[in-house]
């Protein structure tokens, strides 16, 4: 199946999830919990990928990253932001590659 067409799928129940919740969904809990809930939890998932990937560990990277995702895609859904809004952005900057900045110390005109 195409990453797109999951992260899609995903999005909508997570969307369901937070207009109906269901007794038992750890995606319902986290919305009852709350913004500090979810981005603890956002902290976490990116503290044992960084973990993971020190450990060289493709197993447990590809997991743990997976577990990232469905968390960002918590907090995005109670953000109010989608993946439209992720598609657009990462197309402006799609865009720019090849064209980096100036360094810091050139546009100060420091040498």
């Amino acid at each position: 199946m195409e990453l797109q067409r999951i992260l899609e799928e995903l999005c909508g129940v997570i969307e369901d999830r937070k207009i109906n919740p269901i007794e038992g969904s750890y995606t319902s809990y986290l919305f009852k919990e709350g913004i500090d809930k979810i981005l603890k939890k956002v902290g976490e998932e990116s503290s044992e990928v960084i973990i993971a990937s020190k450990n060289n560990n493709k197993e447990e990277e590809v997991y743990e990253i997976c577990d990232l995702i469905y968390h960002l895609l918590v907090l995005m859904s109670n953000q109010k932001v989608n993946l439209k809004d992720i598609t657009e952005e990462l197309e402006k900057r799609r865009q720019k590659i090849c064209n980096k900045k100036t360094s810091r110390k050139v546009m100060e005109g420091i040498h």
